[in-house]
């Protein structure tokens, strides 16, 4: 059995979700198990290199995890003509130069998103992308999550027959950092550094939303800064700039016709009182589900109870029991680690990634025209996004 090697620059694995999500529990898994097998038994290796600005923590993790390179020469590796692909999960501002002269150089790109923080410059980089003839992939980590997997199998399934909304709640209290230290970085508050919870969320809702239910037409959206002062990762007392929740409806039409209302609550400034920090429930007229980042629950609408309003009296029904598991009949991997692997197998044939830098565009698109409908006061149609 043959085996090849790809050499991978990973721009930005300092940071949390470069480091934890995709160096961490993605390349460096797949380079202990010998790399991914394609289907005709050849095994492809990976060899990270590690991108960033600081020098000591490349080192540091370099040795933690036997890393061979490191770097802190980011055209340097682009340019390298024995780098196979770039990885960029760097701040959204840096984004668009390294992958413009990452395919430009002829490499592979696979990237974090936001992809740029405008529209424009998002639909600029996926014509590049369809000019250099490479392969490219953007992270949809979590259409690739057990509970979302299986939330599109019972749409697969016609399990809800025809289905009528949507409900996503995401958030959890992020400290404001001045009696105990916030569990995002600064930025993430200040508009002008790229921060704000619509620019970091929408590009994720509108590609669960193209994954489960189809093309999303219109948004109407609230973004609200509700915590005014909070304080940076050197206990400075900072104006919070950004938006840190946003309320937003979702026009939906399914592949078949039918059109979908779909509402999605994201917040950094609200306690969880549900099982996970993200759970989406789908109702249709034969069943409904509920999906967290893990598990699965659904109710046929023959096991729906019948309840009846009455203030006056406790509620004995035991709500949650009534709902069945949803099993997974398969071993689901870690979703970064899932989506990796087919954008390997994908960049080794020379073909397109299905979740291209197109898709990207239209994220950065949702979340441009949500801001706008909050700005506005008014439903904002969601126009086509082409080269």
């Amino acid at each position: 059995m043959s085996t090849r090697t790809l050499r991978i620059a990973m721009n930005g694995v300092t940071g949390r979700m470069g480091y934890r999500q995709h160096l961490v529990r993605s390349i460096l898994p797949i380079r202990e198990a010998g790399g991914v097998e394609l289907a005709d038994g050849t095994k492809v290796q990976v060899e990270p290199i590690l991108v960033g600005r600081r020098e000591e923590k490349l080192r540091e993790l370099a040795q933690l995890h036997g890393v061979e390179h490191w770097t802190t020469d980011t055209d340097g590796v682009i340019t390298d003509p024995d780098v196979d692909i770039y990885f960029d999960a760097q701040v959204t501002s840096r984004r668009p130069a390294a992958l413009t002269a990452a395919m430009r150089a002829g490499k592979h790109v696979f990237t974090e998103k936001p992809t740029a923080e405008t529209l424009a410059e998002a639909v600029e980089l996926a014509r590049l992308g369809q000019e250099a003839g490479v392969t490219v992939g953007v992270v949809h980590d979590k259409l690739y999550l057990p509970g979302l997997v299986k939330l599109r199998r019972l749409v697969d399934e016609g399990f809800f027959g025809r289905i009528l909304s949507l409900r996503g709640e995401f958030g959890y209290w992020v400290f404001e950092g001045e009696t105990q230290p916030a569990q995002r970085p600064s930025w993430n508050y200040r508009k002008e550094d790229g921060g704000g919870i619509t620019v970091d969320m929408f590009c994720h809702w509108n590609y669960v939303l193209e994954g489960i239910l189809g093309t999303v037409n219109s948004v109407t959206a609230k973004a609200v800064t509700h915590i005014p002062t909070r304080w940076d990762e050197q206990g400075q007392e900072y104006p919070a700039t950004a938006d840190d929740a946003a309320y937003g409806i979702f026009d939906v039409t399914t592949p078949d016709g039918d059109p979908v209302v779909a509402q999605i609550n994201s917040s950094w400034a609200v306690r969880v009182f549900r099982d996970e920090l993200v759970e989406f429930q789908v109702d249709g007229t034969h069943g409904s589900a509920v999906a967290g980042l893990r598990r699965c629950v659904a109710q046929q609408r023959a096991h729906t109870p019948k309840p009846v309003w009455n203030p006056d009296l406790p509620a004995t029904e035991p709500f949650r029991d009534q709902w069945l598991e949803v099993p997974a009949n398969a071993e689901l991997d870690n979703g970064f680690k899932l989506q990796w692997e087919e954008f390997l197998r994908d960049a080794v044939a020379g073909r397109p990634h299905r979740y291209d830098l197109l898709s990207a565009a239209r994220g950065v698109q949702l979340a441009e025209l949500g801001l706008q409908s909050s700005a506005e006061g008014r439903t904002v149609p969601i126009p086509e996004v082409t080269l």
